[in-house]
Parts: C-alpha cells; structure tokens; sequence
C-alpha cells in the first residue's frame, strides 16, 4: 500500500495559502523539503547546503510547516533601548558652538565646554550632534569652494636647513606658505600663513597678490604678532619668496631655509594649517571677499586660532596657554633664552 504523508511541500504549501515570504525564507524552506525528501538526514541537508548544524536545527526549533511565517527573521531591536541622558542644556550649548565653529569635531568641543563649567564626555558630545543632525536642528554652512595651485621655482640664494638644525623653542622655525583662494569667478586672492612648528602659533594675511613685497611686509606681520623673537623661516621655493623678501630676512637677523623642489611634507606644519584655515574660516564665512572686509574676519580668525580654539596637537590647549604653561611666554614679550 502507498502511503502518502500528510505534510505538502513547502513550495506547494506557499502556493496554496498564497503567502508571500522573502527570499531568505524561501531559502530556508528549501532546507526543510530536501531534509524531508532525504530521510530527515540532518547533516546531508547542511553539507548539502554549505550551512552549519547549530543553525539548521535552530531554524527546525521555530519552523512550522502549516505557517511559513515562522521562518522569518525576526528583529534584533532590543526590548528595552538606552535612553538619552543629556539635559537641553548640554544640547543648546553644543548647538551654539557647533554652528558657530562647523568644522570642529566632538574633542574641541568637549575642552570647550569644560571651559564654560558643562562637563560632557567627548562620546555625549558625538550624541548630541548626531541627534542635532538626524532632527535637522544642525544648520550646516553653505561651502564656498576655493582651489590652491603651487608652482616650484629654483631658488639662487637662501640655504636648505641643515639636518644638525632643530626646532626646541617657540620662534626656531617657522613655516611660511601661500594659498590660492578662488571663492568667486574672476577672483583671485592670496592668503599668507606663517606656523611655528614648537608654539603652533599662527600669523595670516590675505592679499591680492603674492609678491616678494606683499611678502615682506608679512614679514613685518609675523615679527608684530608672534609673543617672541623669530629666528628662522622656513619657505618653498615660490618667488615671492625671493628678492626683497631674502633680503629682508638678512636685513634682520633671520634664517632662510628654502624646501628642496616638490618637497611640501617637509613644510606640513603650515600646509595642515592651510587645510584648517580653508575649511573652518574660508569655505564657511559670510564675506564679499572684498580686502576690506575679508581682513578684519581673518584677523578675528587669527585671535581664535592662537587664544580659544584647542590644539588636538598641543592635548587639547591652545597656542597661547602653550606658551604660558611650557615657555612662561604672556603677552607681547620677547622669548628670553
């Protein structure tokens, strides 16, 4: 006598009670008719289907032929989620500085906020700003694009730094460098930064053109807004650096150490500095770009720079408690070697 069990194929059964399933079910059900239609041999179903034991018969325990849906995943959500901790205040306050500073990440933020007496771990300040985001409460700036292009010259005159030379106290070496701003068509303007390697101190300018005597005039800048004595600068080889710019340097005492040519890591103090003056003053500030108002705000940039925002360089302290704590430098003093 033929004998004909009772339960369909898991295909038929779909066919039948006209329940769709995904395709992940799908493949599961496929394991459960061959199981069936080999003898319930358990371990040739999985070598068969390249799947483990354990999850075979964890998907046995929950299958049941007369309800496809049991073969679904289910969801992983916890039951109970962990909820946020941090008061409006914090969230108010992480707002103001990140709108007003929109390239500074979670760690500034958080030395910042110590500052003003909220105490937040960086990982709450990460939080708060991702909920600032996902509730689109977080207004990110319009970006102005700018573009920088470099050109190398041969220099005739200033020396390479010697290998015995070596940058320990503020105003050794410091990285001079230029940067093409483009922010409209037809615009073209210079920016001049100067960055000491030990205080990471920061002197800028903005010009209409780079040459050797807009160059040496922020010669004048840097020795007028550096807290100590400059020794030595460090430059590429562009030719604003040359001509009157070298014979200034001569003129006062200071070292001229020219880069070999296509050598910008070696000048990476400043070329770092030049990223962060793009993306956290240039590509977000509201300007006309015209001199006249794009000077006072990039001189405002400079104080941030030097007095309020964090070195992640320097652990979290600004240039000028830098030179307080390790250099007992204060004000417009002269470095006292």
């Amino acid at each position: 006598m033929k004998i004909v069990s009772a339960v369909l194929p898991g295909y038929t059964q779909l066919a039948r009670m006209h329940q769709p399933v995904s395709k992940e079910a799908q493949a599961r059900i496929k394991w459960f008719d061959y199981y069936r239609d080999h003898g319930q041999n358990a371990r040739l179903t999985c070598r068969h289907f390249g799947i483990s034991p354990q999850t075979f018969y964890r998907w046995k325990r929950r299958y049941n032929p007369q309800n496809p849906k049991t073969i679904e995943d289910r969801s992983h959500r916890p039951r109970q989620l962990r909820q946020p901790t941090y008061t409006g205040q914090q969230v108010e306050a992480v707002l103001k500085l990140r709108e007003s500073y929109p390239r500074w990440g979670k760690d500034k933020i958080k030395v910042l906020l110590a500052k003003q007496g909220i105490q937040i771990s960086v990982s709450m300040v990460g939080r708060i700003i991702r909920y600032l985001k996902a509730r689109n409460l977080l207004r990110e700036p319009v970006i102005n694009p700018i573009s920088a292009r470099k050109r190398n010259r041969t220099r005739p005159y200033a020396t390479r730094k010697p290998k015995e030379y070596q940058a320990k106290l503020p105003g050794d070496i410091v990285q001079v460098d230029t940067l093409d701003l483009r922010p409209l068509p037809g615009v073209l303007l210079k920016h001049f930064s100067a960055y000491d390697v030990v205080a990471r101190w920061n002197v800028m300018s903005v010009v209409s053109q780079a040459t050797a005597t807009s160059a040496a005039r922020f010669l004048d800048d840097i020795q007028t807004r550096s807290p100590y004595t400059i020794r030595a600068i460090q430059v590429d080889g562009g030719s604003e650096f040359e001509s009157i710019f070298e014979l200034e340097c001569q003129k006062r005492g200071i070292k001229l150490f020219v880069l070999p040519p296509r050598s910008p890591k070696l000048n990476g103090g400043v070329e770092r500095a030049n990223r962060t003056h793009t993306e956290e003053f240039y590509e977000i500030t509201d300007s006309t770009f015209e001199l006249a108002d794009l000077r006072p705000k990039l001189l405002e940039w400079e104080k941030i720079c030097n007095t309020y925002r964090p070195s992640q360089a320097l652990n979290y302290l600004t240039p000028l408690e830098n030179l307080e704590c390790n250099f007992k430098i204060g004000g417009k003093v002269s470095l006292i070697t």
